[in-house]
């Protein structure tokens, strides 16, 4: 075989539906979602709620309302193609998916300043919180949690529409980002703030109440379902709750349905699979203070 002979025997193979396609990819005809819409869309809204901060200043009040205009207009119609492409790519189609997306993406735009809104104190309970921080522009601009915060509170609000495909990606794009892992799933209230970020999971059932502060490499998943699988449709809730005014403290992992009381602290490299009451404190054993000579004992 000739490499021109090769060359085309794959382009052929690799140009058609494989059998494996059609079985495990729902409508694998229709368009699919785009990652790189996605990322225009996450982009616009990132302009919105943080206006002068990724796009140019505008410091007349009708040239601000001129632009939010337009970027709302563009925002709505690059939305409500998406949603089509992502209703259509896990159901069949019908005549009322169009109205179905258009009527989604108006209540997406709707809830938008409730997203500014929490957006805003979660900055602030970033600066709060560390004192590296110089002044809450420096968290906007440079702090990864805002970003990961941006792309969850966007995801959430299309998750509890029951948007499908399209919320995962857009947590996923901030994952790949940032190193912080959260299902757009998980509940999460005000002032949330996690300091450096890298490597914190947090699953799809957990729910976060206000003012609470997690540190890096922090989990909050789910135990094993080895010999007991859950199915996918069942909702029951396999992730920790969380009350207000916690902190979570570096690599510390909790497993499971457990609720950490108000008010509690856990220190770093803690693994929890119970609940623990309100105002506690919860620390790993000390080490051991143990003299070696020459090595000895290593």
């Amino acid at each position: 075989m000739t490499d021109r002979e090769l060359f085309e025997k794959n382009v052929s193979i690799l140009s058609q539906d494989a059998p494996f396609e059609a079985e495990r990819i729902p409508c694998a005809t229709t368009s699919l979602p785009s990652v790189e819409t996605l990322s225009a869309i996450v982009g616009l809204v990132r302009e919105l709620v943080f206006p002068g901060y990724f796009d140019q200043r505008q410091d007349q009040e009708a040239m601000r309302q001129y632009h939010t205009g337009v970027k709302l207009e563009r925002l709505c119609t690059l939305l409500e193609e998406q949603i089509l492409f992502a209703l259509r790519f896990l159901q069949s189609d019908c005549a009322c998916m169009k109205d179905m997306a258009a009527e989604k993406a108006l209540r997406f735009i709707d809830r938008l300043p409730e997203v500014k809104r929490m957006l805003y104190t979660d900055v602030c309970a970033i600066f709060d919180n560390d004192p590296a921080a110089h002044t809450m522009s420096e968290v906007i601009f440079c702090y990864p949690v805002v970003q990961a915060m941006l792309h969850y509170r966007m995801a959430h609000e299309l998750h509890v529409m029951d948007v499908p495909v399209l919320p995962r990606i857009i947590t996923e794009m901030a994952h790949s980002a940032t190193g912080i892992d959260i299902h757009p799933g998980a509940t999460i209230g005000e002032f949330f703030s996690i300091d450096h970020g890298t490597g914190v999971v947090i699953g799809e059932t957990t729910v976060i109440g206000h003012h609470v502060t997690l540190y890096q490499g922090v989990t909050l998943g789910a135990r094993s379902i080895q010999g007991d699988p859950l199915r996918r449709d069942d909702d029951t809730p396999r992730h920790p709750i969380i009350e207000d005014r916690v902190t979570i403290y570096s690599n510390s992992t909790l497993l499971g349905r457990i609720t950490i009381g108000h008010d509690t602290i856990i220190g770093g490299n803690v693994w929890l699979t119970h609940s623990v009451a309100p105002h506690s404190r919860l620390l790993q054993s000390k080490a051991q203070d143990v003299s070696f000579t020459d090595g000895a004992g290593i």
